[in-house]
């Protein structure tokens, strides 16, 4: 007899109740397994258990808000997919979201198709990232290992979120030529709706990896710009 491949498991950390509701019958619906948490604490605790795919993570919750829960997951686990949801006006939730290490973002209110595409495209990505076990070379002095997410320069080493890798491993993967933003959107975050705010998705994820990889991030001479073309990793 043939087993049933294992569903996804999603913890939906969101303390209005219409919304948790509304989102569990969804994603259940989409065929996934789903557990919610109604508060900070809670969702903290269950978030570190390790035992769900992806964590969908509202902001502002009672306890422990969406930022202290995201960078402590971050703390022990580099890997983990987490989309935080936003206030839709909130520029600020959704850079500090992504400095703090959260692969995706979706502002309120968002439309139930738009949140399982990026749902779908962040599991795609995490479990290409699983099976990539490539270590790439930039220049004689940083080694990047994608499998273990981390990089040595000489006795220093460097650590990376599963987002990062992937940005590393797909210009890597297109060195001979400046890949564009919209590129990255469509092919690492799925799709490229609300393009302004998405942009600086990527902006902020390219300055991230710049200060991990670059002697001078202020004078990258790896992960370039090429004006008008898009973003070239130097290999």
């Amino acid at each position: 007899m043939t087993s049933k491949p294992r569903k996804p498991s999603i913890l939906i950390v969101e303390d209005e109740a219409a919304i948790r509701t509304g989102l569990i019958d969804v994603l259940i619906y989409h065929g996934f397994e789903v557990e919610a948490a109604a508060d900070g604490n809670t969702g903290l605790d269950k978030a570190l258990t390790g035992r769900h795919d992806l964590i969908l993570l509202d902001v502002m919750l009672p306890g422990i808000n969406g930022f202290d829960i995201c960078n402590r997951i971050r703390e022990v686990d580099r890997e983990q997919p987490i989309i935080m949801l936003t206030a839709k006006t909130s520029d600020e939730d959704i850079i500090q979201g992504l400095k703090l290490g959260a692969d995706d973002y979706v502002a309120k209110p968002f439309s139930v198709a738009q949140l399982v595409l990026r749902i779908q495209a962040v599991l795609r990505r995490a479990r290409v990232g699983i099976e990539a076990e490539t270590l790439l070379h930039l220049g004689d002095e940083l080694a990047i290992d994608t499998r273990n997410l981390a990089a040595q320069r000489g006795d220093e080493t460097i650590s990376f979120t599963r987002r990062e890798m992937d940005i590393l491993h797909y210009l890597h993967s297109n060195a001979a030529r400046p890949v564009p933003r919209e590129e990255l959107l469509t092919k690492l975050w799925g799709y490229a709706r609300d393009l302004d705010l998405e942009t600086r998705t990527v902006d902020i994820h390219i300055a991230k990896l710049r200060r991990k990889i670059e002697p001078d991030p202020a004078n990258p001479r790896y992960l370039v710009t090429v004006r008008g073309a898009g973003y070239r990793l130097m290999v």
